[in-house]
């Protein structure tokens, strides 16, 4: 099926899909809110350091979001964000030359600084926080060999899916999936079940890894690259999950005494979990979601896997945000900064091309922060507070008739 069409270029099927809020035009009775926050109108030119020093990184990463194909889910109808603005915005995208990535984006969008408001004691926030994560770059076999017991599997025909809000009769409201039997859902089996052999013939692994804290791992960030004994690679993506609630395995090690908070790294968690693994195959069956996969080839060694958004995610400069409060494709200011920056860099622009469901809020990201071990220890240590400004598309030129 072709693509909408706008001013004769394709237009992402996802930035014209859904009823979303007008953007700041329609609120005129009052401040534009946005999940207990506050929108506060802001100057791009305000902005320390704004557009970055390399705003047509960004650009790209925003026209990759306009070019993708509409994601699976429904786009929520709480989600701000003018869809046909933004489609607008996206057109005008492709003609913008690199050299005015910087003003094309103080020009086409109008910018909003995400405030939480002081309220019942509570003071006033302009920070919000941000996580990073990653691709693994994991060793596996096509086939189960020596040295790889740990089945990736693919999603079964039985699991469906719930879209934010949805709830079926019968059904926990906390359960995001379920299992389909005859007309009715069930809760879909835990892990601790899905490993003791709960799917049956439904279980079809993709391929296999060296143990389970790589599947763990895996799991965790929702994607990977794999590489074969025969030095091929693949990629492994997201394709769904038994909506059962996350829990952090490394959380749970802390927790329990074995490792301090202090200094606590993927590497160290791991390597402690290698090192002992009965205390973590109990830890490991504790977190009670499950993930599952479908492979990719990788297209493209530069980019990310394809993020919720269906536009491969950009390293550094695709982030995951809360889809049930932002519409993909929305440009975003981060205040502060960032790792691997330069020390003179004091905000980054970035796009809404993701998700997870531990981004919850208004002032919530993860940033993606690209392939491998390098970008694993990047993603470890970013937990920070830093300012959330969003750019919200200006509303598009009215259609003209045609001449007669």
């Amino acid at each position: 099926m072709p693509r909408p069409r706008r001013g004769g270029r394709l237009l992402s099927a996802a930035l014209l899909t859904g009823t979303l809020l007008a953007g700041p035009a329609a609120q005129a009775a009052g401040p534009l809110r946005v999940g207990g926050a506050v929108l506060e109108p802001v100057a791009t030119t305000s902005l320390p350091g704004f557009p970055g020093p390399d705003p047509a990184a960004a650009l790209d990463a925003f026209r990759r979001v306009c070019a993708a194909p509409a994601p699976a889910a429904p786009v929520p109808p709480t989600a701000t964000g003018s869809a046909p603005d933004l489609a607008a915005a996206c057109a005008l995208a492709a003609d913008a030359p690199p050299e005015r990535a910087g003003a094309f984006f103080a020009e086409r969008f109008d910018a909003y600084r995400v405030v939480r408001p002081a309220e019942g004691g509570e003071p006033e926030r302009r920070a919000g926080f941000l996580t990073g994560y990653f691709e693994p770059e994991l060793a596996g076999s096509l086939t189960r060999a020596p040295g790889y017991d740990a089945p990736v599997l693919a999603r079964p025909d039985d699991l469906v899916s719930l879209a934010p809000g949805e709830v079926r009769p019968g059904l926990d409201p906390g359960l995001r999936a379920g299992r389909a039997v005859g007309e009715r859902l069930e809760p879909y089996p835990d892990r601790a079940a899905i490993e003791d052999g709960a799917l049956g013939e439904r279980a079809r692994p993709l391929l296999w890894l060296r143990d389970t804290v790589d599947l763990l791992v895996l799991q965790v960030q929702g994607s990977g690259r794999v590489r074969l004994p025969d030095g091929s690679g693949v990629r492994v993506l997201y394709d769904g999950r038994n909506g059962r609630p996350y829990t952090a395995v490394a959380k749970l090690i802390v927790q329990e005494g074995h490792l301090p908070l202090e200094g606590l790294t993927l590497a160290r968690w791991t390597a402690w979990m290698r090192q002992n693994p009965e205390i973590a195959r109990r830890l490991i069956r504790a977190n009670a979601s499950y993930i599952f996969f479908r492979l990719a080839p990788v297209a493209d060694p530069a980019l990310g896997p394809q993020g919720a958004a269906g536009a491969p995610l950009s390293p550094g400069r695709s982030i995951a945000v809360d889809a049930n409060l932002w519409r993909y494709g929305l440009p975003f200011w981060l205040e502060g900064r960032l790792p691997g920056a330069a020390t003179s860099e004091t905000g980054r622009l970035v796009v809404a091309a993701d998700t997870g469901s531990a981004i919850v809020g208004p002032a919530r990201g993860d940033l993606y922060l690209g392939t491998g071990a390098e970008a694993g220890i990047a993603a470890g240590n970013l937990r920070d507070a830093v300012g959330f400004v969003v750019l919200l598309p200006k509303a598009a030129p009215p259609a003209t008739e045609p001449e007669r």
